[in-house]
């Protein structure tokens, strides 16, 4: 769901920006979107009343949004990754209002939501939200989709004061395969983070702003080939398998790039892995990459109702990021009443994206950062 880098002007235009983040101004909407204040001037005044907006308004009403059984499923996903942007660039008590607001949205029975709540504190790099995620990865009861959400976001925080909990559940008999190897993964990770190796590596600069179950590979002369062996080498750790996924990931960034097709198709191949995480984490990485190369594979994963729902529901989302291509509604339309509530409502969030992505809406969250100006 990475936001696209749309104009300035346009990115202004966007009635939702200024409605959300000038809400006592609304009258400048009709003048900005008709373009009769595009000066840099008129663009320097709104920002500067967008910086007085009321934080705590703004998080109470994305709170009831996301928190509301009422609210459609695409607005309260919408209002999550508002309330991610918050968690992430806000300090202070701001920072955690906005946590403990994606926090009780664990109430909800949507296992699909639950999971994305447990991505978005991942992604908050803020420890305020390690107790909630500890408590998800300890219910029993949960959905193991969330759970392993839980765990692979303790990891994404990166604190080794989450070892000790990923360890448990990671060696917990008759613990689900799904969350023993995000546990092993993300132990990896905090393990990585945390030594002498990550200061010494050198990373590729990636395209990609998320914080990932696993870095990529260290920038080397690897080619796509190193890659896919490293990648399909059941041998090998995960981590080291998900870092070589990572790698190909970012040789097929940007789209135009002679590895980008290439890389595709051997990211692809991950879809014959034995292990559900895996196909999950492969289909996910082709949301983020967007790339028509991945329908295909991305269309097949979907279709196949002998596959796991963790991995069927995250390929329908990416094809939601793919939304302009032709053909893709009417596949993710095909879905729209299948037998699994995850892949079912997943559809409808595809099918939001997909309207996002053919619209000349800025941001696919409610309230998008504002751009900065220059002096």
């Amino acid at each position: 769901m990475t936001a696209k880098n749309f104009p300035f002007v346009r990115y202004m235009e966007s009635a939702t920006y200024l409605t959300h983040m000038v809400p006592k101004q609304a009258w400048v909407v009709n003048l900005v979107i008709s373009k009769k204040l595009l000066t840099s001037e008129s663009l320097s005044f709104l920002l500067a009343m967008a910086s007085e907006i009321d934080n705590s308004t703004t998080i109470a009403s994305l709170r009831d949004s996301l928190c509301s059984e009422a609210t459609p499923l695409p607005v309260r996903f919408r209002a999550l990754f508002s309330l991610k942007h918050l968690a992430r660039h806000e300090t202070g008590d701001r920072a955690l209002a906005a946590i403990d607001a994606i926090a009780a949205a664990f109430a909800s029975p949507s296992a699909l939501l639950k999971h994305e709540l447990a991505y978005c504190l991942g992604q908050s790099a803020n420890l305020a939200a390690v107790p909630h995620l500890q408590k998800v990865l300890a219910d029993l009861q949960e959905d193991p989709m969330c759970r392993h959400e839980a765990a692979e976001a303790l990891g994404a925080l990166g604190d080794a004061g989450n070892l000790e909990i990923l360890r448990k559940f990671r060696d917990r008999e008759g613990e689900d395969v799904v969350i023993k190897e995000t546990c092993e993964i993300a132990i990896d990770r905090i393990e990585w983070e945390n030594s002498e190796q990550r200061k010494a590596e050198k990373l590729r600069p990636s395209d990609f702003a998320s914080v990932d179950p696993a870095p990529p590979m260290p920038d080397s002369e690897k080619t796509v080939e190193d890659l896919e062996k490293a990648l399909m080498d059941t041998n090998l750790p995960l981590f080291l398998r998900y870092r070589a996924m990572f790698a190909l990931r970012d040789l097929a960034s940007p789209p135009d790039l002679p590895t980008a097709v290439p890389a595709v198709h051997a990211l692809a191949k991950g879809f014959a892995d034995s292990s559900a995480l895996f196909r999950h984490e492969i289909a996910f990485v082709f949301g983020q990459l967007s790339h028509p190369a991945s329908i295909p594979a991305l269309t097949s994963a979907l279709s196949n109702l002998q596959e796991a729902s963790m991995v069927r529901h995250e390929a329908a989302e990416a094809l939601g990021s793919l939304g302009e291509e032709e053909g893709v509604e009417e596949i993710l339309k095909r879905f729209l009443h299948d037998d699994e509530k995850v892949v079912r409502e997943s559809v409808i969030v595809a099918l939001d994206m997909a309207d996002y992505e053919q619209s000349n809406q800025a941001e696919y969250a409610l309230i998008p950062e504002a751009p900065k100006v220059a002096a």
